[in-house]
């Protein structure tokens, strides 16, 4: 179950909270997050502090948010662990989503834009 909290710029942050995103989690994951989406969030900040493992399967949920987002919404991946980061870079998705250290930082590039 995700936690959806609204943030003074209108963006929403879900924390998936502590878990690992897999084949078997990465559908149910993504389904609660395009339910948001289909809500009217369309300015996510995923905080993804509390996941210690991300799969290729978890990697193309998040590609499937980013894709219904399109381009009117934006999506922002904050408080990677080590082993997550170590795969955005392994697959080079850290060149297709913006990464930042903490959800403050990015939403202040939310208010940048």
């Amino acid at each position: 179950m995700i936690d959806v909290v609204q943030l003074d710029n209108g963006t929403a942050v879900l924390d998936p909270g502590d878990m690992r995103i897999t084949a078997a989690t990465a559908p149910k994951f993504k389904e609660e997050i395009l339910g948001v989406v289909e809500g009217g969030s369309h300015r996510l900040i995923l905080d993804l502090k509390g996941v210690n493992f991300i799969d290729s399967t978890g990697l193309g949920a998040l590609v499937g948010i980013l894709k219904r987002l399109g381009p009117r919404g934006d999506l922002a991946l904050c408080g990677l662990q080590r082993p997550v980061a170590t795969m955005f870079a392994l697959t080079r998705m850290d060149r297709i989503f913006r990464i930042f250290p903490d959800v403050a930082s990015a939403s202040a590039a939310f208010e940048q834009v």
